[in-house]
């Protein structure tokens, strides 16, 4: 054998570089070996950036500003398992900078970072591709790219996965995810619910912290809280509320329980296993404040339905939310007022809290804490709504000053809430008068400047319920509350006009109030209003009636009707038919006018126009004749106002109205007819009275009010006397009153009326009377368009159907006052059938009649068909 010969080795060959070993300091040097095609580069180049990263935010702003985001979106692809690793492990670091988010938002990644979750991968890279997802998903822009790239189902997947940082990765981005309500609807297409509840008895606190959140905003949706009982999801939540140990769990399993409670089925379930009795007790028990807090909301949603209010009264929920009460925090009281609140809807329950529960809440109405006394307040209002026995228990709680004092607080939602229970309480007359003498009124001043619509709305219901007499609504006028509540009228709100029209209708019981608010614009805009299908209602239509009732010259001249309750009164004038929205002329300026040929203004005045007693003796007579009348009418309209609230005999029936439809009472006296028969009697008699006496009757006369509105109220100007007019009422008076047949009382007044009016007029004559003349005439010698009644000696139809009813009023005869066409006017009266008094199953209605006091006076014809029987008669 030859001897072995050693091999030389072979050098390489010349196109291949030789192998270079570099260590960089420079992490701008690391990034441009991103651009490397050398997988083992690329793997060393990913690892050394992602040990970079992880050491600081500032670390990962230097990486975005050296533009390593772009080449590193590329590797997400890589064929190279071990690069495509480190790369998605560097994005789930750098995502949590919001830099670098909205860069790979421009970049368009995630359907790249969503690919990484596929089953096959590393756990590795699910970990890190679903913690970049996390990071993303905490934005709107990122959440909505997540979805539409199908990011949902990988990720529920993977809540199955053996990894904890998998799992709480994937969650966490899941309950960022559902809070968008699509994302909520898929993830029950995609039977989510099950893993999550999974999740729920992992040994990691944070995993079940964040199903529980996401669980707390999935069950929002009915669907989800049906799939979480059928998977029996209850019982887990239950078993964490008893263990002690998972405290820090107890808020968010609350929050689930309170979606849960508000589905039927589920509280049944809970009640039937013991659920709910745990619950109750677990919520006044507990030392933490969070979860008491959250038991109280808990309860509230679920009290939003009927049948669960009264499956939590027979649980006794009541004693648990007054213990509630009592806690130190602000949080839970609250909590708790809410829940008494939604609870009030109960009937048990109420009646509960008016012993226990409202002497507690009062209390809270004096915290330092706007919040709680806000929810105190709203907790009150719910409870005495309807429920007398509960505003009684509030007032005598001391509760009337603590609400006032709410009035001015700077919360709207307080205010409104306060002046719902003062309303609630002013329903009761002695606590109406209890708040009044807290200054109520001052204190509503505030609420109705207002700019919150509901603080409005409440301050004028709380305006009507307690302004119901005359010293409340002078109260309010003098503090100014009359110009704010008429400027409510003009609110674009329904219900802010619709209380505030109500408020205006109760302070317009009386003249002088009526007067104010007819200054400050009231009766103008509730007509506009009224004119509008859309914006009127009830209660603006009654308003405005009950303004124009304390202003009849404007009534009768823009409605054409007076009913029987609207009583003719010293000072009232005729101007004639006027269309809405037109001023009606103050009496004084019509007065100071030259005569026109303008129709004439018709007065009617009793009243002297001297401010002192008459000075001679001889004229007493007349004037104690009118003090008489005066007198006699004055009481006769108290008897007739008592008599119609006892639904007497005659005044039980009303008045039909071609304008409006109103009960009034028929045509007739009470029994107070004959006292004020027999004052009368007294009155003749008694001439030897002391002077004294006579002097106070005297000033009673002269104190008889002017209508607001009917005249200006300068004390330089009277309206004109009328003398005739006043013999007029003192002869009626003495003649016609003591006839205590009622019908034949109309008759009597129908011919007495005529004959001061030119008499009987046939109708073929009717042409040749010459009335125009003679009001010529009377305005000549006048110099003046206003023409009293009285002066008025030969009278067509409306001149004598305005005598007939200002006399009628004088003495309690009960009349309407009708306006028609062409200078046409009449009376209607209400009769009884005196056939039918007996007949079998009550009084029968009375039947309408029309006075005829120009050609046949004294006779009444029976309406039937109003336009024919008005044509035939007139």
């Amino acid at each position: 054998m030859g001897k072995k010969i050693k091999k030389e080795a072979e050098p390489p060959p010349k196109d291949v570089f030789d192998p270079l070993t570099i260590e960089s300091k420079k992490a701008a040097t690391v990034v441009l070996m991103l651009n490397s095609p050398e997988e083992e580069i690329l793997a060393k180049a990913c690892e050394a950036i992602y040990r970079f990263a992880l050491k600081g935010e500032e670390n990962k702003a230097t990486l975005l500003e050296l533009g390593a985001v772009e080449p590193l979106t590329k590797l997400l692809t890589h064929e190279d398992k071990i690069v495509r690793r480190n790369a998605t492990m560097i994005f789930g670091i750098l995502a949590s900078n919001n830099d670098v988010k909205k860069l790979l938002r421009e970049l368009d990644v995630m359907h790249s970072v969503i690919a990484q979750l596929a089953p096959e991968e590393e756990v590795v890279i699910h970990e890190f591709a679903s913690l970049c997802l996390a990071n993303m998903s905490a934005e709107y822009t990122s959440k909505v790219q997540i979805f539409e790239h199908g990011g949902l189902e990988p990720l529920i997947r993977l809540l199955s996965s053996p990894d904890p940082d998998v799992k709480k990765n994937s969650i966490e981005c899941i309950y960022n995810l559902v809070q968008d309500f699509q994302c909520r609807a898929t993830l029950h297409e995609l039977n989510a619910i099950p893993p999550i509840l999974d999740l729920l008895k992992s040994e990691y606190p944070i995993i079940q912290l964040l199903a529980l959140k996401t669980l707390g905003v999935v069950t929002y949706d009915k669907e989800s809280r049906t799939m979480l009982r059928e998977n029996q999801g209850v019982d887990q939540l239950i078993k964490i509320l008893e263990t002690k140990e998972w405290n820090d769990l107890h808020v968010e399993a609350l929050s689930v329980v309170a979606n849960c409670l508000e589905d039927m089925d589920t509280m049944v379930l809970i009640q039937q296993t013991g659920g709910l009795k745990k619950l109750l007790s677990f919520a006044e028990n507990s030392t933490i404040p969070d979860i008491q807090k959250n038991a109280a909301k808990a309860i509230t949603k679920a009290a939003s339905d009927s049948e669960n209010r009264k499956l939590f009264h027979e649980q006794e929920v009541e004693k648990c939310l007054v213990a509630l009460l009592g806690s130190e925090s602000d949080g839970t009281k609250i909590a708790a007022s809410q829940a008494i609140s939604a609870m009030s809807e109960n009937a048990g329950s109420k009646e509960f809290f008016n012993n226990q529960g409202i002497p507690q809440l009062i209390q809270l109405l004096k915290s330092d804490n706007e919040e709680v006394r806000e929810a105190a307040a709203l907790a009150l209002a719910n409870l005495t709504t309807c429920n007398p026995a509960n505003a009684n228990a509030a007032a005598e709680a001391d509760g009337i000053e603590p609400l006032i004092n709410i009035l001015s607080s700077k919360r709207d939602g307080a205010v409104a809430n306060a002046a719902t229970v003062l309303t609630n309480m002013a329903m009761q007359e002695p606590l109406r008068v209890n708040i009044q003498s807290h200054d109520i009124m001052h204190a509503l001043i505030g609420p109705l400047h207002s700019a919150n619509t509901v603080v409005q709305s409440k301050a004028a219901l709380t305006v009507a319920a307690t302004a119901c007499d005359a010293e409340a609504r002078t109260e309010l006028r003098n503090a100014g509350g009359l110009e704010p509540l008429v400027e409510l009228l003009r609110s674009k709100n329904d219900e802010v006009r619709k209380n505030a029209s109500w408020a205006v209708m109760v302070c317009a019981n009386e003249e002088l109030m009526a007067f104010e608010l007819c200054k400050l614009g009231a009766l103008d805009i509730l007509e506009e209003i009224n004119l509008s299908v859309s914006r009127k209602n009830k209660f603006s239509e009654a308003a405005h009636n009950k303004l124009l009732n304390n202003h009849l010259s404007l009534k009768y001249s823009q409605t054409g009707y007076l009913s029987s309750s609207n009583i003719i009164s010293d000072g009232f004038y005729d101007y004639g038919r006027i269309n809405p929205g037109t001023k009606l002329p103050p009496l004084k300026d019509l007065a100071f006018q030259e005569p026109s040929d303008l129709r004439a203004i018709l007065l009617v005045n009793s009243k002297s126009s001297e401010v002192s007693p008459p000075a001679s003796m001889e004229d007493k007579s007349s004037d104690v004749g009118y003090g008489r009348s005066i007198s006699s009418s004055s009481s006769l309209r108290r008897a007739s106002k008592e008599k119609t609230k006892k639904n007497s005999y005659h005044f039980s029936a009303a008045f039909g109205s071609p304008t409006e439809e109103k009960s009034e009472p028929a045509s007739g006296r009470n029994t107070a007819l004959g006292k004020g028969t027999a004052k009368e009697k007294a009155s003749r008699k008694g001439r030897g009275k002391k002077e004294e006496e006579k002097v106070k009757e005297e000033e009673e006369v002269l104190a008889v009010p002017k209508l607001p509105g009917e005249g200006n109220y300068d004390k330089e100007w009277y309206p004109p006397a009328d003398s005739d007019f006043c013999v007029y009422v003192y002869e009626v008076t003495k003649s016609i009153l003591p006839i205590t047949n009622i019908k034949e009382q109309i008759e009597v007044l129908a011919k007495y009326v005529a004959e001061k009016m030119g008499g009987k007029i046939p109708k073929e004559k009717l042409h040749d009377f010459g009335w125009e003349l003679h009001i010529s005439e009377l305005k000549y010698q006048l110099k003046s368009n206003v023409v009293p009644i009285g002066q008025i000696k030969k009278g067509t139809f409306y001149h004598r159907a305005l005598l007939f009813k200002a006399l009628a009023d004088k003495i309690g005869i009960g009349c309407s006052l009708v306006r028609g066409e062409y200078g046409r006017a009449w009376n209607e009266v209400k009769l009884m059938n005196e056939s039918r008094k007996g007949a079998i199953g009550g009084l029968p209605p009375p039947e309408v009649y029309i006075v005829d006091l120009m050609f046949h006076p004294g006779g009444l014809m029976k309406l039937r068909s109003r336009e024919a029987d008005l044509y035939r008669f007139l």
